[in-house]
């Protein structure tokens, strides 16, 4: 596992097992003390975690929106897989776009078109689109509001009911893991307008960096039977891409030249 990776992944770790020893992350992730001292050091550093005695614990006041918001994980990969899924764009499409570090990267993307529908979760989306200045329909869910990752969460019936009222051509979406038996999970509590968005378009479309699969986190958006097309890198193992097009899913890779 890379550094960024593997720190991603503490990060996530830490929010759902709370305060940790460095025994107990070197043995989860298969490394040594050493090492996850190195990485919890700089996500220290960072004002990710707090440093414990023997450990640490995510850092609440910045934690979630790391976690909601991995842009500084994998992106060159996030990037290419943005521009590959902006290609399954048509003008007079009508898109979902739930809130997401390499969803959010195809938003720039969409100043070339003029005629769109969006509806999204987040907040910052919708600023960028309205930066793009284009003639472009959006639509902002309902829900309550969520300061740190600055997106609306869907949790009540009213807001996810609303979902029901709209018929869209796509639905674009990230996810914290891919798992051939668990389908796509998320570690976001508040995962329901997730869910209620999967169901509200004619075409799921999920974006995922190839460090995502295999991975199962706690809250279930979908299975993958519900997914049309998966975009990722080419560093997926061959064992997942052979899965998932036998389970009849469209499944691109594209060219990153990202090194750690």
């Amino acid at each position: 596992m890379k550094v960024k990776q593997r720190q991603t992944a503490i990060l996530e770790y830490l929010q759902k097992n709370g305060q940790i020893s460095v025994e107990a992350l070197a043995e989860h992730f298969k490394t040594t003390g050493t090492t996850i001292r190195k990485d919890l050091t700089q996500l220290h550093e960072s004002g990710l975690v707090l440093r414990t005695y023997g450990g640490a614990m995510l850092n609440r006041e910045v934690g979630d929106r790391a976690i909601d918001h991995k842009t500084y994980i994998n992106t060159a990969q996030k990037k290419a897989i943005a521009e590959e899924a902006a290609k399954l764009i048509h003008e007079g499409d009508s898109i979902i776009f739930d809130a997401g570090s390499t969803v959010a990267q195809m938003i720039p993307i969409l100043a070339r078109f003029n005629n769109l529908t969006i509806m999204t979760n987040s907040l910052h989306m919708v600023n960028e689109l309205v930066a793009n200045d284009n003639d472009q329909t959006i639509i902002l869910t309902g829900g309550t509001f969520r300061r740190k990752s600055a997106s609306f969460h869907s949790n009540n019936a009213l807001a996810i009911a609303a979902f029901e009222s709209y018929t869209f051509d796509k639905l674009f979406m990230g996810a914290d893991g891919v798992d051939l038996v668990g389908g796509v999970t998320t570690f976001n509590e508040s995962y329901h307008g997730s869910v209620a968005m999967s169901k509200a378009a004619a075409k799921l479309i999920l974006l995922a960096d190839s460090s995502k699969f295999g991975r199962r986190s706690p809250n279930v958006v979908c299975d993958l039977s519900a997914v049309d097309t998966i975009i990722t890198d080419d560093n997926l193992d061959n064992k997942y891409y052979d899965a998932l097009t036998q389970k009849g899913i469209n499944v691109i890779k594209v060219k990153t030249n990202e090194c750690d």
